[in-house]
C-alpha cells in the first residue's frame, strides 16, 4: 500500500510538472503590449497576480520580426497556431542553423482539413474539374485517404491548368490554376513552413507573408522616405520572376533549413508536375507556376537567399549613407543618400541576380533623383518637377504639407483608374436588363472593394474623380435601356446612386501612425518592442 501511494504521488508531481511547462509556454506566447501608456499606473500579471515591469528583452525575437499574434494550443481558424508547430517556430529562433529532418507528421487530417476549409469556394478548377463543393461531398473520407496517400508516399501532383489575365499594358499574365487536392496539401505544407521561415526572413519583405499586407509595405516606404535621409530612389523590377526562378537553386535553399526527405519530394513533384495548356501537357523546367498556393512561399524562400540577405549585408558593410529596402515579392524599392551608393548597388545587384537565373527588367527599373532637395535641385538644373515611381497601385511624388514641411504624397496610378472603369462599364453593359438594386447591389461591392484600398490620406480628391466618372457610367448605361429610361436626369439620378455608391472617404491612418504602433522604434527594418514580464513575487 505505501508503494503504491508513493507511486500516486510521484505520478502527481510529474503531472503538476508538465502543467507548470505548459503554463510557461502560455505565458510565453501571450499577447505582447507594445507600450505602456504615459498614464498607465502598475499592473497585474492575469494569471498570477504578480506586479509587471516594463523590460526591454526580446523574448527571442530577432531583429526586424514583427510582434506575431498570440497562439494557441489548438488548431483552428485565423493566425492560432498548433503546440506542435509553436515547438517549430521555438527551435527555428533559438537556432538559426538548424535543419528540421521531422515535419511531415505535423500535416495531419485535422490540418488538411482546416487548409480546405481557408480555400476559396468560388475559386476555377483545375484538370480535374473538381470544384470545392463537389469535394466536400465525402470530405472525412477523402481527407483520410489524401493523408494516407501522402504519408505513404502515393500522393502524385497534377500538372496546373494554364490561365491567362490581361495586364494594365495589354500585355496578358499567365497563370496556374492547380487541382483542388494540391491546393489542399500546398496549403497545409505552407502552414508548416511558414512557422521556420518567418523567424528567418528580414523586416522588410512584405509580400505574401502571414501578419503583413501591401499598406505595411507602402506605411514602411512612406516613413522612410519621409523620416530618412534619402536622395535617390532604386526602383527595380525582376522580369518575369515567378517564371525564371531556377529549380535546383530552390530546392538548394530549401535544404538549408529542411533536411526532412518527405517534404523535399513533395516541393519537387510540385515543380515537375508541369503546366496543361488546352490538353497538351508541357514540363516545367524553371519558375513556379504564378497561382499555386506554395508558390508566394517557395518565391520568398528564393528572393530571401538570392537578394535579401544579400542587400542587408551589402547596406550594412560597403554603403558610405543611409540605406532602405521595402521589397513586396518581385517589386523592391530602395532609398539612398548617396547617388554612388545607387549606383554602385545597381550594378553590383546585376550581378547577383544573374547568379540565380534572374535579371532586372530594363524598363520598368530606374534610378530618379526623389526626397526632400530634389524639388530645388531639379529647380536649379532646370529640369523641372522630381519624377514620381509607382508601387502597390500608387504614384508616389514629392511634396509639401501645408506647413511647408517635406511629405510624400500618394495618388492611385491613373492606370488603375483607367483599368478599373474599363472593367466596370463591361460589365456593367453585360448587366444591362437586370433590375436597379440587383446592379446597385454589385456595383456596390466592385466599388467598395476598390475604394477601400486606396482610401488614403491626401488621395481622396482622385477617388472622388473616380467616383463621379462611375456614376456617369452607370447613368449613361441606365438611359440607353428603354425609352423611359431617356428621361432619368441627373437630378433624378442623385437620388438613386447614393444609396449603392456613396462618396468615398479616408480608411486608413496617416503612415507615419500606423507604422508607429506596429514597430515602436520607428525603423522599417528593425524592431525591439517593450515587454511587459511577470518579475514574480507577490502582488
Amino acid at each position: 500500500m505505501v508503494s503504491k501511494g508513493k507511486d500516486n504521488l510521484d505520478r502527481w508531481e510529474k503531472v503538476k510538472s508538465r502543467t507548470s511547462h505548459m503554463d510557461a509556454v502560455r505565458e510565453s506566447y501571450s499577447p505582447i503590449v507594445p507600450l505602456k501608456q504615459a498614464n498607465e499606473g502598475p499592473q497585474s500579471c492575469p494569471r498570477h497576480g504578480h506586479r509587471l515591469e516594463e523590460s526591454d528583452q526580446e523574448r527571442g525575437l530577432a531583429k526586424g520580426k514583427v510582434v506575431q499574434p498570440p497562439t494557441t494550443g489548438t488548431q483552428s481558424s485565423g493566425n492560432k497556431v498548433s503546440r506542435g508547430l509553436i515547438g517549430v517556430r521555438e527551435a527555428a529562433g533559438r537556432d538559426r542553423e538548424l535543419q528540421f529532418t521531422a515535419l511531415l507528421h505535423h500535416i495531419t487530417v485535422a490540418r488538411l482539413a482546416e487548409s480546405f476549409r481557408g480555400l476559396r469556394r468560388d475559386a476555377a478548377p483545375g484538370v480535374d474539374d473538381v470544384r470545392w463543393e463537389e469535394y466536400r461531398q465525402g470530405l472525412e473520407g477523402r481527407l483520410e485517404d489524401l493523408h494516407s496517400r501522402i504519408h505513404r508516399g502515393n500522393y502524385r501532383a497534377q500538372p496546373s491548368k494554364r490561365s491567362r489575365i490581361a495586364k494594365e499594358d495589354g500585355r496578358t499574365r499567365a497563370l496556374g490554376i492547380s487541382v483542388l487536392e494540391d491546393k489542399i496539401v500546398q496549403q497545409a505544407l505552407s502552414e508548416v513552413l511558414n512557422q521556420i521561415y518567418e523567424v528567418d526572413f528580414v523586416g522588410f519583405s512584405y509580400g505574401f507573408r502571414p501578419g503583413r499586407s501591401q499598406h505595411q509595405a507602402l506605411d514602411a516606404l512612406w516613413v522612410a522616405l519621409v523620416q530618412k535621409p534619402v536622395n535617390w530612389v532604386l526602383d527595380m523590377d525582376i522580369k518575369g520572376f515567378f517564371d525564371h526562378i531556377q529549380h535546383d537553386w530552390l530546392l538548394r535553399f530549401v535544404e538549408h533549413r529542411v533536411a526532412d526527405k518527405r517534404v523535399q519530394r513533395l516541393i519537387k513533384k510540385w515543380l515537375r508536375a508541369g503546366i496543361s495548356d488546352e490538353g497538351q501537357w508541357e514540363p516545367l523546367k524553371e519558375g513556379t507556376p504564378q497561382g499555386a498556393v506554395i508558390s508566394p512561399l517557395l518565391s520568398n524562400i528564393y528572393l530571401h537567399y538570392a537578394f535579401d540577405l544579400w542587400a542587408h549585408r551589402w547596406r550594412r558593410h560597403k554603403a558610405r549613407g543611409t540605406v532602405v529596402v521595402v521589397r513586396y515579392a518581385d517589386d523592391i524599392i530602395m532609398g539612398f543618400e548617396h547617388k554612388a551608393d545607387a549606383e554602385q548597388f545597381w550594378r553590383e545587384l546585376e550581378g547577383r541576380l544573374s547568379k540565380f537565373g534572374l535579371h532586372l527588367h530594363p524598363d520598368k527599373t530606374r534610378l530618379i533623383e526623389f526626397g526632400r532637395f530634389a524639388a530645388d535641385n531639379r529647380r536649379r538644373r532646370g529640369q523641372g518637377k522630381p519624377e514620381t515611381f509607382n508601387f502597390l497601385g500608387f504614384t508616389h511624388i514629392c511634396g509639401f504639407d501645408r506647413g511647408g514641411r517635406y511629405t510624400v504624397r500618394r495618388k492611385t496610378k491613373s492606370k488603375k483608374i483607367r483599368g478599373k472603369l474599363k472593367e466596370l462599364k463591361a460589365e456593367i453593359r453585360r448587366r444591362y436588363h437586370q433590375p436597379v438594386p440587383v446592379q446597385g447591389q454589385w456595383l456596390r461591392s466592385a466599388y467598395r472593394g476598390f475604394v477601400n484600398y486606396f482610401a488614403v490620406p491626401g488621395n481622396m480628391q482622385t477617388l472622388k474623380s473616380f467616383h463621379y466618372q462611375l456614376c456617369r457610367i452607370w447613368l449613361k448605361a441606365l438611359r440607353r435601356r428603354s425609352q423611359k429610361g431617356r428621361r432619368l436626369t441627373w437630378a433624378k439620378f442623385e437620388g438613386i446612386y447614393p444609396e449603392w455608391l456613396p462618396q468615398p472617404r479616408c480608411k486608413h491612418p496617416w503612415p507615419n501612425q500606423r507604422f508607429g504602433r506596429h514597430y515602436p522604434r520607428q525603423e522599417p527594418y528593425a524592431v525591439v518592442p517593450h515587454v511587459r514580464v511577470c518579475t514574480g513575487g507577490v502582488p
